[in-house]
């Protein structure tokens, strides 16, 4: 069994105006925005350096800097080429979709991020399966496949089944393909 302890760095400087618990994918008619995409979903940073704006554009300014290419963030409206995005804590802003990637990612339960807490990456989508790995919370993994309960994900080179409620990249009921 081994344990993983990577943390993200999320943001420089982020302030944060609202608390984020896990989402819940809107319920009714899937809303899409101009790419034809659906509205919200997530996706995953392509670049180790994005500009989060406080608008739709290159004249507006830079609010804050990710650092990390993988981190997962939701796409909450389309403008032109630039999406606002949402990030685990639920700082928001604009970037542009080229620094944007389909790619799917996860952090484990980043409200919990902090705590005493650790989370079982299991061998199989069961809670009585043997643990591959021991994440902690904040841990950035790849996403292969969801069937709306557990996740197929890959964590610093360990794959396994991770419970769709302990991670922020999939909506709950969510089903993701390869």
């Amino acid at each position: 069994m081994l344990a993983v302890a990577l943390t993200a760095t999320l943001a420089i400087p982020a302030t944060f105006a609202q608390e984020v618990t896990p989402d819940t994918q809107p319920t009714g008619s899937i809303q899409r925005g101009p790419s034809g995409l659906p509205l919200p979903r997530f996706v995953s940073l392509k670049s180790g350096r994005v500009n989060v704006r406080t608008g739709p554009g290159i004249n507006y300014a830079v609010e804050w800097l990710y650092l990390k290419a993988g981190l997962p963030m939701e796409i909450l409206q389309e403008y032109d080429n630039w999406r606002r995005v949402r990030d685990s804590e639920g700082a928001e802003g604009w970037v542009n979709q080229s620094l944007l990637s389909g790619k799917r990612t996860a952090l484990v339960a980043p409200w919990q991020k902090g705590k005493d807490i650790h989370i079982n990456l299991m061998y199989e989508p069961d809670t009585k399966s043997s643990i591959v790995a021991i994440l902690e919370p904040g841990v950035v993994g790849k996403i292969k496949t969801c069937n709306g309960a557990w996740c197929e994900a890959t964590f610093d080179g360990n794959s396994g089944w991770i419970s769709q409620s302990l991670i922020w990249g999939a909506y709950p009921d969510e089903q993701v393909g390869e």
